[in-house]
């Protein structure tokens, strides 16, 4: 599966400021640490050798020692200043409070007592060094979803308590549930519950502007053998769809997770990636149709030409509706 870029970018940054502080390191720790392979460490390493400060001659790049690599360990010799503290200018300090609030607000901070204090602590710290600026700030954020169900998530969640939810999916299909909560994420733009599932006896994560209802039943979470990361990627025997998008929905191969990107001759792109949902996928090629050339398998596209036929036909027998072109 391709990774995406912003990922990558933290990493990038994140090896950096670890071998300045830490010293040669060996590959295999510094992947472990990084969790990663080896090869990609050494993919990192070659990308960063080529980066540097605005010039970009031999002298303003980040540099290793090429002979510590052969044997297996790596030690920066040049950080070009990436590890020097960040000094903010009052629009930028002002960007950063607002993004505080607006983190201090979602639900995978307010359920999380530690999240939560370590927000708090940042915001207060940054606000009294902004001062007036940071004063004349105001953001306020709808949350996500049904404001009383993320209410109840996030007592649920604090308190250690079993959850009773209805929930509906992607495909409009309903279902209620007990959950012992677990977690509040964040992907995008959406907040998600992973949880453990009495229904289902398994791991589950639930979308939480899809949850309709949720109540708090007061029971004790039981003690379930649950990872607490979460992993949005689809799993990797999924059903595989190439699809060739226009240049202008290339945000497709950043915003969604993709087996492979490939640029081709007349300035589209393909992506290949694995569909768990098919609904999703259908909801994808739907928004982004004006950009759309080719889909494969073709029942994949079969059925986003019914479902939009369904939409126009259904549009079609509202009163003083204009003809379908």
């Amino acid at each position: 599966m391709a990774e995406r870029a912003d990922d990558r970018l933290v990493r990038l940054l994140g090896i950096v400021a670890y071998l300045d502080g830490a010293g040669p390191v060996p590959v295999g720790e510094l992947a472990r640490h990084f969790g990663v392979s080896e090869r990609q460490v050494l993919e990192d390493v070659d990308a960063l050798w080529v980066s540097g400060t605005p010039g970009y001659w031999p002298d303003d790049l980040i540099d290793f020692d090429a002979d510590s690599i052969e044997r297996g360990v790596v030690r920066l010799t040049e950080a070009r200043g990436m590890t020097r503290p960040l000094r903010l200018g009052t629009r930028e300090a002002v960007a950063l409070v607002a993004a505080l609030r607006a983190m201090r607000e979602t639900g995978a901070v307010q359920g999380d007592p530690q999240r939560a204090g370590v927000v708090e602590s940042v915001l207060r710290k940054l606000t009294d060094a902004t001062g007036e600026a940071a004063a004349a700030l105001d953001v306020r954020l709808a949350p996500e979803g049904d404001p009383q169900v993320v209410a109840t998530i996030a007592s649920a969640l604090a308190a250690g308590h079993r959850l009773r939810i209805r929930y509906v999916t992607a495909a409009d299909e309903a279902s209620e549930r007990e959950i012992d909560p677990v977690s509040l994420h964040t992907q995008d733009e959406h907040a998600y519950l992973l949880a453990w599932c009495h229904r289902a006896q398994g791991r589950r994560t639930f979308r939480v502007d899809r949850i309709l209802e949720a109540l708090d039943t007061g029971t004790p979470v039981e003690g379930h053998d649950v990872d607490p990361d979460v992993d949005f990627a689809p799993a990797g025997d999924a059903p595989l769809a190439t699809i060739v998008l226009a240049s202008q929905a290339r945000t497709v191969a950043e915003q969604v997770p993709v087996e492979s990107v490939r640029d081709l001759p007349d300035g589209t792109f393909e992506v290949r990636l694995r569909v768990t949902n098919p609904v999703w996928l259908r909801q994808l090629l739907l928004a982004r149709a004006r950009h759309v050339r080719s889909v494969e398998p073709a029942a994949v596209a079969q059925d986003v030409r019914e479902t939009a036929r369904a939409a126009l036909a259904a549009y079609e027998r509202l009163p003083d509706a204009p003809a379908a072109g």
